[in-house]
């Protein structure tokens, strides 16, 4: 059974070599938002998340809104282990799984088939997973002899759809998704959206974040706002 818990969670990161005021004008374009907390040596110290807590179980779909630079991002990456907590305690059971950036390891130089290799290894998935979802991930990206040949050869478009098969591959029992791919033209949209409502429905928790709320409203029932790092629980009609 699939839970993921947060008891009094703070995550904090420094920034070097920026003085303060500077840091205070530019802070809303930093992702995982935050607040300065202090300062020494030109260094700021910045809290993204504040003694947030939360108890996620088996059939939760919950979305996480908030302005740019609310912390989104930062409770994502806490959530699969990216980040350490400065304060607190995270308890997870299950395999965790992430949408965050299309292509993480991708190199342009190998070839379809070798990313898709390199980019599952990265994801967690041993070579027996792999070779077990190959097929799939050919059939999805539609490129035929193309997965022999470099990516740098690849049309973005190409590249988003072996990119997309691989992120989507794998059956974790906690997803965490930053955003639904956007990009292709209109029948692969169609095609990602299908594939991204199976993944969704197989997982035991899924977490989205995200600043569409049609999307947010039609695959979650549950919503958490994020306002400079401190969580609290919404209902849909405050997204």
């Amino acid at each position: 059974m699939a839970h993921l818990v947060f008891d009094a969670v703070t995550v904090q990161y420094p920034v070097y070599g920026v003085r303060a005021r500077s840091l205070r004008s530019q802070l809303v374009r930093i992702s995982t938002g935050g607040r300065i907390e202090r300062e020494s040596h030109g260094v700021q110290i910045v809290t993204a998340l504040r003694e947030a807590s939360f108890a996620l179980t088996d059939g939760d779909r919950v979305g996480l809104v908030g302005h740019n630079g609310a912390g989104k991002s930062t409770l994502l990456r806490a959530m699969a282990g990216v980040y350490r907590p400065a304060a607190g305690r995270i308890a997870r059971s299950g395999r965790i799984a992430t949408v965050f950036e299309l292509g993480a390891g991708m190199d342009r130089e190998l070839s379809g088939y070798e990313n898709i290799i390199r980019m599952s290894l990265l994801l967690g998935l041993d070579l027996a997973e792999i070779r077990a979802r190959m097929d799939d991930i050919e059939a999805f990206t539609q490129l035929g002899e193309f997965l022999s040949l470099p990516v740098r050869t690849y049309s973005t478009g190409m590249a988003t759809r072996l990119m997309f098969a691989v992120a989507t591959s794998t059956r974790p029992d906690i997803l965490l998704l930053d955003e639904i791919v956007g990009t292709g033209d209109a029948a692969f949209q169609e095609q990602a959206a299908q594939r991204m409502a199976s993944l969704i429905s197989s997982v035991g928790i899924f977490v989205f974040a995200s600043h569409d709320t049609a999307a947010l409203k039609k695959y979650c029932k549950r919503f958490l706002r994020l306002e400079h790092g401190v969580v609290r629980e919404v209902g849909a009609d405050e997204i």
